[in-house]
């Protein structure tokens, strides 16, 4: 049952936030995730609705002094046609073309896909790689405060993260990657679009003089959350990408994900899938890389 008694359009993100001092409010944006789940009865409205697509301040891409600044409200879309991101950070372009449905990715936002805290979300995969961070703010003593928060450390479980009652994410940043710096996403599924991923993968680094360095990897759907294998990460800091490198990255990554059994894959799947996925990534990696040469 719905019982919505009030309905805000608040057009700022000081207005957004006064407003979810007042007490339990649902925050709508682009409502993919949101609508889904409330007629399937996993969420409920809260007696206050907070529409915030009029917030224009969060919205688009902007890049200030090497540092990159994606809006909480932009679109799924706006960041697959983003030149700026295709010229800089093709990945995130990447991980946006394999995003749901063209219908969709015009209404989803960055900040729900993030809030939603999926384990599959694949939005976070890139932004893990970018180690980026989350803008959190809220009203406090009659002002405006802001936080920021590493987004590895944003998610605490399935649906969970450290977000605030009184919080709205406005925003995400990260730096401009280092020279050299390359990445690729690969996501699989029963079918090829509008599905929830059985397993995603992010890689990125840095081959110089034929050694890694930087190395990121971030999973989706093998954990509670969003995982950054930092374990299989070091396995591959500072080696030669030879197949001595690749088969123990193999072995760590399959130690390290624990996903689950669901009606998408089986765990033993998921860990299978896994090692696929990063000697894939990192066949990619040297012929990406090898051509740049």
């Amino acid at each position: 049952m719905i019982n919505i008694e009030n309905y805000h359009r608040p057009s700022s993100i000081s207005e957004a936030v006064q407003l979810l001092q007042q007490g339990e409010a649902t925050i709508v944006a682009g409502g993919t995730d949101l609508t889904p789940q409330i007629e399937a009865g996993a969420r409920q409205f809260e007696s206050t609705l907070i529409n915030i697509q009029r917030v224009e301040e969060m919205r688009g891409i902007s890049v200030t002094s090497g540092r990159y600044r994606i809006g909480g409200l932009t679109t799924v879309t706006d960041i697959l046609e983003s030149t700026t991101l295709a010229a800089d950070i093709p990945v995130l372009v990447e991980a946006a073309d394999h995003f749901a449905s063209p219908q969709i990715r015009n209404a989803a936002t960055l900040a729900g896909n993030l809030c939603n805290a999926s384990p599959a979300g694949d939005m976070c995969i890139p932004l893990l790689l970018l180690d980026a961070q989350v803008e959190l703010v809220s009203w406090i003593d009659e002002s405006v405060s802001t936080r920021r928060l590493a987004l590895c450390d944003f998610f605490i479980g399935p649906g969970k993260t450290v977000l605030q009652k009184n919080e709205l994410l406005t925003a995400v940043e990260f730096k401009q990657p280092v020279a050299g710096f390359s990445a690729s996403f690969q996501k699989s599924g029963p079918r090829p679009a509008l599905e929830i991923s059985t397993v995603a993968m992010g890689f990125a680094g840095v081959l110089e003089a034929g050694v890694l360095r930087g190395v990121r990897i971030a999973i989706g759907a093998v954990a509670p959350t969003p995982l950054r294998a930092t374990a299989t990460e070091l396995v591959l800091e500072g080696r030669s990408l030879n197949e001595s490198a690749i088969a123990q990255a193999v072995e760590a990554v399959q130690e390290e994900v624990k996903p689950i059994d669901d009606v998408r894959a089986s765990a033993w799947y998921r860990t299978h899938l896994s090692g696929v996925y990063i000697r894939r990534a990192l066949a990619l990696f040297q012929g990406v890389t090898a051509h740049a040469a």
